[in-house]
C-alpha cells in the first residue's frame, strides 16, 4: 500500500470544520469525480466518475469524535482507505491533515490513468485541490 499525506490551514473553528466534514450531501461540493453521495445505513455511498469511468463505491465511516479523526474504508470494489484529522491551531483556525491509503496497482486497474510516478503527483494533486476545495466550502459558510 501506498500512503500520502496533505494537510491545508482553514479560517474556521474546528467545531464548525468538523461539522461541515461530516455533511455527506456536501462531498461532491470538494472531492473531484464525485457525483453524488448518500448514506445508506452506516456506510457512505459515492457514485463517481475517476478515470473516464463512472463506479460506485460505498465507505465505512468510523469516527472518534473527542479526537477530531474521521477514517474510513472501503467496502467491496477497490481496497481505499484514509482518514481526516483535525488539529485545531487556535480558536478561529484549524488545520486539516488528510490521509489516503491505495494500491498503485488498484488505481490503475479500477480506475485507469498513469502508472508509477505519473500516478502518485496525480493523486497527490488531486487530494491537494479537494483540501482547497474544502477549504473554500468552510470558509465560505462562515
Amino acid at each position: 500500500m501506498s500512503m500520502l499525506e496533505e494537510h491545508v490551514d482553514i479560517g474556521a473553528p474546528v467545531d464548525k470544520t468538523w461539522d461541515c466534514l461530516h455533511r455527506v450531501d456536501s462531498i461532491p461540493q470538494y472531492v473531484a469525480g464525485v457525483r453524488e453521495a448518500h448514506l445508506e445505513g452506516k456506510r457512505t455511498h459515492l457514485d463517481l466518475e475517476a478515470g473516464g469511468r463512472t463506479r460506485e463505491l460505498d465507505l465505512e465511516i468510523t469516527d472518534r469524535t473527542t479526537e477530531k479523526v474521521m477514517s474510513w474504508q472501503t467496502t467491496g470494489g477497490p481496497d481505499l482507505a484514509g482518514s481526516v484529522s483535525l488539529l485545531p491551531i487556535d480558536r478561529e483556525h484549524t488545520r486539516v491533515q488528510a490521509r489516503f491509503e491505495y494500491d498503485p496497482g488498484t488505481i490503475k486497474d479500477d480506475f485507469g490513468g498513469p502508472k508509477g510516478f505519473a500516478q502518485a503527483a496525480a493523486i497527490e494533486r488531486g487530494l491537494r485541490s479537494d483540501l482547497q476545495q474544502f477549504k473554500t466550502l468552510v470558509e465560505h459558510e462562515r
